[in-house]
């Protein structure tokens, strides 16, 4: 059974399936029809399928010309019925997994795809989970729900962790050219494992288990995090020296040794940095250890929009007006620079605390037109983006996008606090945050 399903991922005829198609799903199924692979995409959500089945792309930063091309061809399918999962010789989970209010991981998106898939199981299929997870989901969620409805992990299915790695918007890397980390639970889904990526990732990355792997994966964000966090911790000790933290960075990255270049923001975005850190720090609370580091790091970083907030109301109170029936306008949505990526935007955080002390408070972004429905931030969905003029008594920079820098700050007749050192400092008109 192994052979037979290795033997049918490397000629490349095995179907592959994708189950949810977001950031992570749908770059990655792109990918396996790139080279050949026929495509099977599940999702819940009926308008995405709609949408990528009329050939249109719903991510700015993927085109909708490959999408329409493979839809055309008969190679992509995609259905909200999970039963078509016997069709699929592969099955890749790449759905959120996000925190609960009490900041504990939430693998409900996890664990509800793996029962919906369960029914249609068979043998001979290889399922990797690539979502974001604390060491031990795969073989103490996953393996066991797998056993119990009646297949033996490493003979009849096999079971796989490889983390996502996508950076959306970045021009020098792709799905292709990033490095996979594999984790299998047994040594045959290992095999099995480096079959399903060698055909599309130039080098796969083997650890010894499925462990391993979840862990790499915290890692990586984890680190990303702390130093996040150093940064803004000095940015706040540096402003009251007078001292420009973004000067200071650039100086110190011409070292061509022992230092890596971090900068400070009004906080963190994204659907991995801001969450990952807690995965760990609640499973290393079931080993009796206390993960001080990490959960300082996340209180900083945590910090930082209201940061933004108290300098915005010192910044008004220079121009002697309170932030209370202030009109503000956030520029960028998105939790960084040229993507419509808004999950776990800082700036829904500084929007919500300004508008709690009573500010008008406005977005501008180009590309994210109108606000969706998410989970946190449900009640601003469908404000638009409003435009960048006078009508304003404070423009708070959130994200770098590159077309702000096409903004004359000598016509605008309104104080700019930037949060990211994107503007020249300019007196009386830009403000550090």
């Amino acid at each position: 059974m192994k052979t037979q399903l290795i033997e049918k991922l490397n000629n490349r005829t095995a179907t592959i399936g994708i189950v949810g198609l977001g950031y992570v799903g749908l770059p990655l199924a792109l990918r396996y029809l790139e080279v050949g692979y026929p495509v099977l995409g599940l999702d819940i959500d009926q308008n995405k399928v709609d949408q990528i089945m009329g050939g249109q792309s719903y991510i700015k930063h993927i085109p909708s010309e490959p999408i329409k091309a493979h839809v055309d061809s008969g190679k992509l399918q995609c259905t909200t019925d999970f039963t078509k999962a016997a069709e699929a010789d592969a099955l890749i989970l790449c759905v959120p997994t996000p925190l609960n209010k009490h900041r504990e991981p939430d693998l409900s998106y996890v664990i509800s795809s793996l029962e919906m898939l369960l029914h249609s199981l068979r043998p001979g299929q290889i399922i990797s989970l690539e979502s974001t997870t604390y060491p031990g989901t795969t073989d103490e969620e996953l393996m066991p729900r797998i056993e119990q409805a009646g297949f033996k992990v490493g003979k009849d299915i096999f079971l796989v962790y490889s983390p996502e790695r996508e950076d959306p918007g970045n021009p020098d890397f792709n799905t292709r050219t990033i490095p996979k980390v594999c984790g299998g639970v047994t040594p045959a889904c290992m095999e099995t494992g480096l079959a399903l990526y060698g055909q599309v990732i130039d080098q796969v990355v083997q650890v010894s288990s499925t462990r391993a792997a979840e862990a790499v994966k915290l890692m990586e964000n984890i680190f990303r995090s702390v130093n996040i966090a150093l940064v803004n911790e000095l940015k706040t000790a540096f402003m009251k020296m007078d001292i420009d933290i973004f000067e200071v960075v650039r100086a110190a990255s011409t070292k061509p040794f022992g230092f890596m270049p971090f900068y400070p923001g009004p906080g963190l975005g994204g659907h991995c940095i801001p969450i990952d850190p807690f995965y760990l720090t609640w499973k290393a609370r079931e080993y009796d250890v206390a993960t001080r580091f990490i959960e300082l790091a996340g209180e900083i970083n945590t910090s930082m929009p209201y940061f933004v907030v108290n300098r915005a109301a010192e910044v008004l109170n220079e121009f002697e007006k309170p932030v209370k029936n202030s009109k503000i306008l956030l520029l960028g949505l998105a939790y960084k620079a040229e993507v419509d990526d808004d999950r776990e935007s800082p700036t829904y955080r500084i929007m919500e605390l300004l508008e709690h002390k009573g500010a008008r408070v406005f977005y501008n972004d180009p590309f994210v037109p109108e606000i969706r429905p998410s989970r946190e931030y449900a009640h601003y969905a469908g404000r638009r983006s409003s435009p960048l003029n006078d009508d304003y008594d404070l423009v708070i920079l959130c994200t770098a996008h590159m077309v702000y820098r096409d903004i004359n700050l000598n016509k605008i007749g309104v104080p700019i606090l930037d949060t990211r050192g994107f503007f020249p400092d300019v007196d009386g008109k830009v403000f550090r945050a």
